[in-house]
């Protein structure tokens, strides 16, 4: 079941094409990852999203509702984290997550108190003595302190340090096992590749690739470490096999997906004493792909 999805939608500001015709859904408890490179049109999804901005054409929908023309409804059922997070300077940060709660009508007491220990905020201090990182971290315990159906996150890690991200990762693993849906727009590989079901890889304002990370792996190569009895001959001239490198007992190289099986049977004939082999990690795909629509 569809709870996000986007049909063609394009967005135009002036003569500039921000958005050209993309289309994707996000399923009941699943984890989408949006990627892309700062400019690529990941934040202006989300504002046609969240019914800040009207598209040009196309539709969006959120639980089979406009997301411009029912917005109030929608962002009852919701839960949005921005990139760049901006609070009232003279509130703590408790305060501001109080706040926050209250406007939603949520009694997360036992909840807030929790995420504000794991996330190691101090709630007394006033959001304008705050870093980039505690003012993300604010945010993002008002966003996991209340039951929302849906978590819309653009770029929510930014300012964090490594131990508060495994902690955000923890936070959206939690919300999902419980059936829970989210929408993850980052240029973060590690992180989307960590967390995700799906991705969309966004580019210049068109999705270029989607599908999970084994449907994308299949698109690219595997890299591939041997060590034989006796010294690999051709190699290089096997169909699918890419970048050999050899050293004294082997060789490294990059081998298409599709031809794996034959790749490894020629080179069980020279007696394989180690192998290792390791799929393509999202960074590569997303470079693969960059680079293929240049």
């Amino acid at each position: 079941m569809a709870i996000l999805k986007v049909s063609n939608v394009t967005k135009q500001f002036g003569h500039v094409t921000a958005l050209d015709g993309i289309s994707f859904e996000v399923g009941q408890g699943e984890i989408y990852g949006f990627i892309g490179p700062n400019g690529a049109g990941k934040t202006t999804t989300i504002r046609i999203l969240l019914g800040i901005l009207k598209a040009t054409s196309g539709s969006a929908q959120i639980f089979g509702s406009d997301a411009w023309q029912d917005a109030v409804e929608i962002h009852k059922r919701i839960a949005y984290v921005p990139g760049e997070v901006s609070l009232w300077p003279n509130l703590t940060g408790g305060e501001v997550i109080d706040l926050f709660l209250k406007l939603r009508g949520a009694n997360g007491r036992h909840s807030r108190d929790e995420l504000i220990e794991r996330f190691d905020l101090d709630p007394t201090k006033k959001c304008g003595t705050y870093s980039k990182g505690n003012r993300q971290k604010v945010a993002l315990i008002a966003a996991f302190a209340v039951d929302a159906e849906l978590y819309i996150l653009d770029e929510p890690t930014s300012g964090l340090d490594p131990l508060m991200e495994i902690v955000f990762q923890e936070c959206v693993r939690e919300v999902k096992a419980a059936g829970k849906s989210v929408f993850l727009s980052s240029h973060i590989l590690s992180e989307v590749e960590k967390l995700c079901d799906r991705v969309s890889i966004i580019r210049q304002g068109k999705i270029i690739e989607s599908g999970s990370l084994r449907e994308l792996r299949h698109l690219t190569r595997t890299r591939v470490r041997v060590e034989t009895a006796r010294p690999i001959q051709n190699l290089s001239q096997v169909p699918g096999v890419h970048d050999v490198e050899a050293f004294e007992r082997g060789a490294a190289f990059q081998v298409d997906s599709e031809r794996l099986g034959e790749v490894l049977r020629y080179i069980s004939d020279f007696d394989v004493v180690a192998l290792e082999s390791a799929p393509p990690t999202l960074e590569e795909l997303f470079i693969h792909h960059y680079r293929s629509w240049r």
